[in-house]
């Protein structure tokens, strides 16, 4: 079968890089941050989560950047609390929030709440305005077990949007072939996914770049300015501002893609090869 690259139009050698900014409306830092990011076009993608307070304001300012669904279904933070948009009292802990852990989730979500909890989300975004280009999991929630895996690729299909998965290497892990329960499903995705680990992260960012092989890789990123509001709620504000930092302060991102000789692209590019029949 021919590659996603060479299905885009790319030859079969292509590098791609997708560069995604993760949580926008987890918080007004990262809406300004994620929003500055896409605006240089370093940034390709980024994905919206629908649960959180500022995900209103977030869809405020969009401008039909690419921008997919980042489906929630945890509140990691101790402090800073979001829960569901439908009623699925499986999904809500003691707070009134989503649950923290994946494995909690895991352990005592029901799968219907879970499947409508998340179409609610896709749904919501699209009346809110956005032009929704791919789906993926806050947490990996949903994409490393199979009952929730299963969710997650049928709201694929059914929305006709890309996915979000983890890389050939990685999938060792999960103990079940996703990869290929997608590609079999029709699902379109990336060939490769790159985690920028935080803090420090540009030797990381400079290497996997430089080692990067033919087909589509996705980055991605968790921007976000500095602020009270972020130093109050994020443990990791430091890694979310060095991320914002290297795309839009010190030019680090725009030299290590320019030195790595990839080529740019969004996921609105592959929805639009799921929905042409590619």
């Amino acid at each position: 079968m021919p590659t996603v690259a060479e299905r885009l139009g790319h030859p079969a050698d292509a590098k791609l890089l997708i560069v995604n900014a993760d949580d926008l409306g987890f918080c007004h830092s990262a809406n300004v941050a994620v929003y500055e990011c896409l605006r240089t076009r370093l940034v390709t993608s980024a994905t919206l989560m629908v649960p959180c307070p500022w995900s209103r304001e977030a869809a405020s300012r969009y401008r039909g950047e690419d921008v997919g669904v980042h489906l929630t279904v945890n509140a990691e933070w101790d402090l800073y609390r979001w829960g569901p948009v439908t009623h699925a009292p499986s999904l809500v802990g003691g707070d009134g929030g989503f649950p923290r852990t994946v494995e909690d989730v895991w352990e005592h979500a029901d799968l219907d709440e879970v499947r409508r909890e998340c179409r609610a989300q896709i749904e919501r975004a699209i009346l809110w305005g956005f032009d929704v280009s791919h789906i993926d999991s806050h947490m990996g929630t949903l994409q490393i077990r199979p009952e929730f895996f299963d969710v997650y690729l049928d709201l694929a299909i059914e929305f006709q949007l890309p996915l979000r998965m983890v890389g050939p290497a990685a999938e060792e892990y999960l103990g079940f072939p996703a990869r290929q329960v997608a590609q079999d499903a029709g699902a379109v995705f990336v060939d490769e996914l790159v985690l920028v680990p935080g803090v420090g992260s540009r030797q990381v960012i400079e290497q996997r770049l430089a080692a990067l092989g033919p087909g589509v890789t996705e980055l991605f990123l968790h921007p976000a300015v500095d602020s009270p509001e972020l130093r109050a709620i994020a443990p990791d504000w430091e890694a979310r501002v060095d991320d914002h930092a290297l795309v839009c302060q010190d030019g680090f991102l725009e030299r290590a893609v320019a030195e790595a000789g990839v080529t740019l692209i969004g996921y609105r590019e592959l929805r639009d090869l799921v929905r042409e029949g590619g």
